[in-house]
């Protein structure tokens, strides 16, 4: 079976405090908090993002620190 890359990566924050969001290597914007990133996976199309597990899921790489680093 092939490794399949994450499919949401968070880059680490920039100095205004901003983090770039990539669903599937698309640019969706920049989150400055779990609320924006949400909403950018609902534009996407993701279900259930309410009860994905930022911590630990397979489908999200975080950059830079983790979902609690804005």
């Amino acid at each position: 079976m092939a490794h399949r890359a994450p499919r949401i990566v968070v880059q680490p924050p920039s100095p205004s405090g901003g983090r770039r969001v990539r669903v599937d290597g698309t640019i969706l914007g920049v989150a400055y908090g779990i609320t924006d990133f949400l909403e950018f996976l609902r534009r996407a199309g993701l279900k259930d993002v309410e009860s994905l597990d930022l911590e630990d899921s397979a489908l999200v790489v975080w950059r830079g620190g983790g979902p609690d680093v804005w």
